[in-house]
């Protein structure tokens, strides 16, 4: 299969689909809307986990796991939930097969093993946390409540497009209990700004933090924080989602407190969660027409090492080398990997580290061990450059940060291009259309208003931003009176 990959120019989506599959991150599976993430594309799932979890411990919060069936009559106890998620739910009726005795070798489903109760498949876990967590909870001593899981959960989307949209997706989900709104209210913050945090460090996504309108919150919240990311094509994808419930969840599974003064009340919660969409943010926002860009604090193999040779006695020698540098590589805790794959010549193994996105590739030969140096390649900005052999640990260690800044400046800047502020329907439009991107523009705040947008021009209110322009304006669309600017865009 050709490793050259559709221009983003020619055909984005396709571009992008290729560069998944080629890229050996993931791939379709048997099952319609379900993917296979392959190692390369776990690796880098794996990378993103680790440095959350360390995240969520660290303020306070700790690991469970809850069951992947979720009774009907629980599903449907926080009634707005329940109607946000009914029409993306699969079902299990039955828990058992048999043989067909009509269709020798075929199995039917057993009309006899009916669920006397039908079980939701997880594609959220407020009910079966909330009813676990009525046993949990009985005083102000049991609060707040921390607790984050690391699952699947399942959504049955009819269309589907690999780790941005699928039936079935990897996540981590937040459900905290607390004594106060206040308290509550500050959980849904601080966390839609870890959120923030580890996507601007770590994956170098710049973000824009804001609540959700009241049509685009989560089904059962009483407000929706969220992080909105652009990505090169010009639409926005919604990164991440803390939600402040209320006492919602509290109230329909009667999860109650004793306070200090021995008053009994319903706990506030939250809820929040990133998921393997993550992994499209990463892909769309840094690649190129050669193939994945990624950032150093997320590359699973930050530096590779490809040596040039003909004989068996020069790769010993370079080898002997090669183990030296990653030694050092490695005590400054650089992730190094040495390709002296015998099946693939140099040119094969530039290009396959190339399309993978690896930050940096040190090339060595024969000529190198007489000279002392090394060649070594950037993949953000394909430069080359010949590094002293004594001088490389240092430069590698320098390129780490100054390529992982390099990346979220250019998204940065790219960003701050195309957001754009217009104050007619007309501009609106032509923006949109033209340039895309998000669009910065004054809002009646009623949901009228933004249905008959969307209806238009098919852009969303992504955010109405925690900080940015709170002048008082004239409605973009239906010329009343207007509180502050928000953000529209097309989105995935």
């Amino acid at each position: 299969m050709s490793k050259k990959l559709t221009s983003r120019a020619e055909d984005y989506s396709k571009w992008y689909n290729e560069l998944v599959v080629k890229a050996d991150l993931a791939e379709n599976s048997a099952v319609r809307g379900c993917m296979v993430i392959k190692p390369y594309g776990y690796a880098i799932w794996e990378k993103m986990q680790a440095e959350l979890d360390r995240m969520f411990k660290e303020t306070g919060h700790q690991n469970a796991y809850f069951p992947l069936f979720v009774p009907k009559s629980l599903f449907e106890a926080e009634e707005k939930n329940a109607e946000g998620f009914a029409k993306e739910c699969a079902v299990v009726t039955h828990y058992r097969l048999q043989n067909d005795p009509d269709n020798k070798g075929k199995l039917r489903v057993d009309p006899a093993a009916k669920l006397e109760e039908e079980l939701v498949v997880r594609p959220t876990s407020e009910a079966i946390i909330w009813n676990t967590y009525k046993g949990w909870i009985q005083s102000y001593r049991d609060l707040p409540l921390l607790i984050n899981q690391w699952a699947n959960v399942v959504r049955w989307e009819m269309r589907t497009r690999l780790f941005l949209r699928t039936a079935e997706f990897l996540w981590q989900e937040g459900h905290t209990a607390h004594a106060t709104k206040t308290e509550a209210l500050d959980e849904a913050k601080l966390m839609n700004n870890v959120y923030a945090t580890f996507v601007e460090n770590f994956m170098a996504i710049p973000v824009v933090q804001g609540v959700k309108t009241e049509s685009e919150r989560f089904a059962g919240a009483d407000e929706t924080y969220c992080i909105e990311a652009l990505m090169q094509d010009g639409k926005a994808l919604q990164a991440g989602t803390s939600h402040f419930l209320g006492q919602n969840f509290a109230k329909a599974f009667d999860v109650k407190f004793t306070s200090k003064e021995g008053k009994q009340d319903h706990v506030w919660a939250t809820s929040w969660g990133v998921s393997t969409r993550l992994m499209g943010a990463l892909i769309m926002t840094h690649s190129d027409d050669k193939g994945l860009v990624l950032p150093p604090n997320l590359a699973p193999n930050q530096v590779v090492i490809v040596p040039i040779y003909k004989t068996e006695e020069q790769l010993a020698e370079i080898t002997e080398v090669v183990n030296g540098i990653m030694k050092d590589l490695r005590s400054k805790h650089i992730t190094v990997k040495f390709d002296n794959r015998t099946t693939y010549r140099p040119g094969a193994k530039f290009a396959q580290h190339e399309l993978q996105g690896v930050p940096l590739r040190i090339a060595i030969g024969p000529k190198d061990l007489e000279n002392g140096t090394v060649e070594l390649a950037r993949r953000d900005t394909l430069t080359k450059e010949i590094i002293a052999l004594d001088a490389l640990t240092e430069k590698v260690e320098g390129l780490m940060t100054e390529i992982q800044e390099t990346l979220f400046k250019k998204a940065l800047d790219y960003r701050t291009e195309h957001i754009t502020e217009v104050d007619t329907f007309d501009e609106f439009k032509t923006v949109l259309e033209g340039k895309g991107g998000f669009i910065s523009a004054h809002w009646d705040g009623t949901m009228e208003t933004e249905d008959k947008i969307k209806e238009i021009t098919k852009a969303t209110i992504r955010c109405i931003p925690l900080e940015g322009d709170v002048k008082e304006g004239l409605c973009v669309y239906s010329g009343k009176p207007s509180k502050r600017r928000v953000l529209f865009a097309k989105a995935y």
